[in-house]
């Protein structure tokens, strides 16, 4: 436990932060799961929906700072790629 009165205000304020950020990451989580499903479940008007939701989450995500902004790209690019693989396929 901290002695000092700042020391634990900010040991408060990470517990604040930790609960947000995995709020954040488990939304970010569960938007990319239910893109895959809708692509794996071949509904294409689904999944296009699915993968504009996913990248506003993990845009939000960045602006936090919960993820970084390179994560983001390549989650984004990698998505993005998975569903034109699976259209074309398809």
């Amino acid at each position: 436990m901290p002695n000092i009165k700042s020391a634990a205000k900010r040991v408060r304020v990470i517990e604040k932060r930790t609960e947000r950020n995995r709020q954040i990451k488990s939304t970010l989580r569960t938007a990319v799961r239910r893109f895959h499903e809708a692509v794996t479940g071949k509904n294409m008007e689904e999944a296009d929906l699915r993968l504009h939701r996913a990248l506003v989450i993990i845009d939000k995500a960045v602006t936090k700072g919960v993820i970084h902004k390179n994560k983001a790209a390549r989650t984004k690019s990698r998505l993005t790629k998975f569903l034109n693989k699976n259209k074309i396929a398809g």
